[in-house]
């Protein structure tokens, strides 16, 4: 699951508040008078299996290798903002687009929950947001409807076109989903240029590569060590779908990630200093891995509207 980290810089940053406090914003997740660093956890057994219900105390923050005290914590889930990123290149044309068309409404309208939102953004050469935020099903629908595959792949330009919306959005987590066949042949933008954007930004990243098992030239199949590369160091990743079935299962999968995550914060003895910080979770005395984000750079992010 993916792994959230937020950097404040906000006079009134925010502090834990167990699930909703009456009056509160959603997005007052964590309230401070000090730099705080949050971090969303997916926490799996040896097996895979989710584990649900820990502590706080169960719970260890290195940054830079060091242990810092965790000051805030919720296993309760917190509502999330989440951004769905349609591949509409021509080789999505066919059963393919019928197939991630249902996929999404499903997951949006069926498998979210009320308190969430998202946006929709297709992609085929350039980016083409759909609708901004919302969680109104005819929408989502009228939107879907309206697809029709054609042109290059863009995927790289399609993630740097969505993050501005995150920065207005109204809930505490943020998330992307990128939906895609094929391998980047149209972005301006560089793998190292979505990297470097991410760790400057509190989203996490799930794609899920289309990749079934016919015969495709071997510069078209989608490149899944690029994916990972955008995913894993954010605290996302990376899904392959053979079929329309896998297609659903991925997607069912991302949210039970969602509705299991731990939300952590600490205060960062970091100066604003440009520079990237490493930041490491565990569960104490387990073989239990933890998906996080694996680091941050020291820079304010700007005030969402």
């Amino acid at each position: 699951m993916g792994v959230l980290v937020r950097r404040s810089i906000l006079p009134v940053v925010a502090v834990i508040v167990a699930a909703v406090v009456a009056g509160a914003s959603q997005r007052q997740l964590f309230r401070s008078g000090v730099e705080v660093i949050t971090v969303a956890a997916t926490v799996r057994d040896r097996d895979g299996r989710l584990v649900k219900g820990l502590e706080r105390e169960a719970f260890e923050v290195y940054d830079d290798g060091e242990r810092q005290p965790i000051t805030q914590f919720t296993k309760d889930r917190v509502p999330i903002s989440l951004g769905v990123l349609l591949d509409i290149s021509d080789s999505m044309f066919g059963q393919r687009i019928k197939d991630a068309r249902a996929a999404v409404d499903r997951f949006l309208l069926d498998l979210l929950t009320p308190s969430d939102e998202f946006f929709l953004l297709a992609f085929n050469h350039a980016p083409h947001i759909l609708t901004r935020w919302t969680n109104s099903p005819a929408v989502v629908r009228q939107a879907l409807d309206g697809l029709r595959p054609q042109g290059g792949t863009a995927e790289y330009d399609a993630i740097l076109a969505a993050l501005p919306l995150l920065e207005r959005r109204s809930k505490p987590r943020a998330s992307l989903v990128l939906i895609t066949d094929g391998a980047d042949t149209a972005s301006d933008a560089k793998l190292r240029d979505v990297r470097a954007t991410l760790l400057q930004n509190d989203a996490f990243v799930y794609a899920i590569a289309i990749d079934p098992p016919d015969q495709m030239p071997i510069n078209t199949r989608v490149n899944l060590v690029a994916l990972r590369d955008v995913t894993d160091s954010g605290g996302g990743r990376t899904e392959v779908a053979r079929n329309s079935d896998d297609l659903i299962a991925a997607t069912a999968g991302i949210v039970e990630e969602l509705n299991s995550q731990y939300v952590l914060g600490y205060n960062t003895p970091r100066p604003l200093d440009g520079q990237f910080h490493s930041i490491r979770v565990r569960v104490i005395g387990t073989e239990y891995r933890v998906q996080a984000r694996k680091g941050y750079v020291a820079t304010p992010l700007p005030r969402r509207k």
